[in-house]
């Protein structure tokens, strides 16, 4: 080549601008891997992450079901615990009744109050301070009522009363 210009140079298989879009295509297919490899990635996490917030969900509805059963046993506590408070409330106050119901000549000594019945033991002057001051007060509350009397040294009497109320009487109080 004696009639050129320029030195020769040699060539090459691949050139420069064929260089550059091979790097050009290595570089976006890589870019392209990455990102196929990074959504792999999320995908994985996120199915990792709704399978953990599904399990925590079921522990916290279960939690949920066992805290609203301890509700319902602390609310039939609490209706109880009312109940029975009601219930001391209206025996006291039967108690302080009762109690007032006495007259002063009476002394009682004992008083055994029960759901359906009173039995009072006492001391009296006579039978018929009772009679009209303890016993009628008594008949009016209570559908039977039996008393037994006996005698002391001093000339009073030591009572017994007996007091019943009967089944339908107690029925008709409830209702």
């Amino acid at each position: 080549m004696k009639h050129s210009f320029i030195a020769p140079r040699r060539k090459r298989l691949i050139s420069g601008e064929l260089r550059l879009v091979l790097f050009f295509f290595m570089v976006t297919i890589a870019m392209v891997v990455g990102t196929y490899f990074f959504l792999e990635y999320k995908t994985y996490d996120f199915i990792h992450e709704r399978q953990e917030i599904a399990r925590k969900n079921v522990e916290l509805q279960h939690s949920i079901e066992q805290m609203d059963e301890e509700i319902k046993v602390i609310e039939s506590e609490a209706k109880i615990v009312e109940q029975t408070s009601t219930d001391n409330a209206v025996m006291k106050e039967s108690i302080r009744n009762l109690f007032d119901l006495v007259p002063e000549d009476i002394t009682l000594t004992r008083a055994e109050l029960e759901e359906k019945s009173l039995i009072l033991y006492g001391i009296t002057p006579n039978k018929d301070t009772y009679e009209y001051m303890l016993h009628a007060p008594l008949r009016s509350i209570f559908n039977r009522t039996y008393t037994s009397f006996y005698p002391i040294e001093n000339g009073w009497y030591r009572f017994v009363s007996s007091n019943y109320l009967d089944e339908e009487t107690v029925k008709e109080v409830e209702e």
